[in-house]
């Protein structure tokens, strides 16, 4: 009876270590779908550049790789306990965001810039000029990490779009986002397009690229593996074409 037992429970532990080497088949990662082009909703779907290159990824290593839509106050902490396996949200690259979490080579490269109404062109060219002002940003984002450099008063939202909107209503004198979003609200979308610019240039030089857990190399490197051969292959240009990205 004993020996039988014996038997089992190496059994039972050689079928658990198996179990614990077994590789994930799936993968989600977290998106804040408030940032077109890069991820929003439209017509209650989710969609945008890394929405799309989140599984375009997973095609090329062969693992199925999701999206969810998640607010981008709690998307880091939900990576932290595990909640999804990584965030695709536009997210920069920092040396406070390297001490907690991983990041796949660069998707994209983007900068801080101002979004102002048109009708304040003249009197405001740039960062500079915004000295005393009150300027609306995302929270927590690096946008409102940057603006606190400069002696201006910030006001946080929980979008950017949100923001946009104050400063249109008058309630704030400017917006500060990266370059890829005031893009699409500048010169893509119809709301917006003929009513503001973009003062200046980029005030600051980020990479964006997508996070993980920092001790999860398995999924870094399949992410790495499938940017590399989607960009050999030209369907990452092709995605970045689609969504007015080059």
């Amino acid at each position: 009876m004993i020996a039988t037992l014996m038997v089992v429970l190496v059994f039972a532990l050689v079928l658990t270590g198996c179990k614990k080497e077994e590789k994930k088949e799936s993968y989600v990662f977290a998106t804040d779908a408030t940032w077109p082009p890069l991820e929003f909703v439209e017509d209650g779907t989710l969609t945008g550049f890394e929405v799309e290159l989140i599984p375009l990824i997973g095609e090329k290593v062969g693992v199925p790789m999701s999206v969810k839509n998640i607010p981008w106050d709690t998307i880091f902490a939900g990576l932290a306990n595990g909640a999804y396996d990584g965030v695709a949200s536009g997210v920069t690259v920092t040396e406070e965001r390297k001490a907690t979490m991983a990041f796949s080579s660069p998707i994209l490269s983007a900068g801080q810039v101002v979004i102002i109404r048109n009708e304040d062109a003249g009197s405001i060219k740039g960062i500079e000029d915004l000295e005393g002002k009150k300027i609306g940003v995302q929270i927590g984002t690096t946008g409102d990490f940057a603006l606190e450099a400069y002696p201006v008063e910030r006001r946080a939202y929980d979008d950017i779009g949100l923001a946009i909107e104050d400063m249109l209503n008058g309630n704030v004198d400017a917006a500060v986002c990266d370059s890829l979003i005031a893009s699409d609200f500048v010169l893509s979308n119809e709301n917006y397009s003929s009513r503001l610019k973009v003062a200046g240039e980029p005030f600051t030089q980020e990479d964006i690229a997508i996070a993980v857990q920092k001790d999860n190399q398995e999924l870094l490197d399949l992410i790495n593996e499938g940017l590399a051969k989607a960009k050999a292959d030209g369907s990452f240009d092709a995605l970045k074409e689609k969504w007015n990205l080059l």
